[in-house]
């Protein structure tokens, strides 16, 4: 029985309101239709797929597992991402993958999980670099 598709991550945060708008703003996400639990949270589609659950910290007792180093994500226009990045003042790392057309940013979100936006097949960004990569200013 092979795994065909990853469904959805889920991330408990401190300040759900704050961690919303970060990956609908940021990362592009959309803020949609969840079942009416208990507790309060949020899931967030790219496209018509529900692939990050927010949870709020409030009252959690159980914690999953710390190991997880970041998530990618699949997206698009990578020179109005890094307007946006820049204009806000949100801090990112710049990368080029070598020997694939794939160029990535980096951010963190609210709570400090790494986010990976990868952005295949657009024209290179100037100054990007295979060897090192490019650190932006803060």
């Amino acid at each position: 029985m092979p795994a065909t598709l990853l469904e959805h991550y889920n991330v408990y945060c401190k300040d759900l309101r704050k961690t919303v708008d970060f990956y609908e703003k940021y990362v592009g996400l959309r803020n949609g239709d969840r079942p009416p639990f208990t507790f309060p949270g949020a899931w967030l589609y790219a496209g018509e797929q529900a692939v990050l659950h927010l949870v709020s910290e409030s009252g959690r007792t159980a914690h999953g597992s710390g190991a997880i180093d970041h998530i990618a994500l699949r997206c698009t226009d990578i020179r109005g991402t890094l307007a946006l990045l820049k204009k806000d003042g949100v801090p990112f790392e710049l990368r080029k993958v070598p020997a694939r057309p794939l160029q990535q940013v980096f951010v963190h979100d609210p709570d400090g999980i790494q986010i990976e936006m990868n952005f295949w097949d657009e024209a290179l960004v100037e100054g990007i670099s295979e060897q090192r990569p490019a650190m932006a200013p803060a």
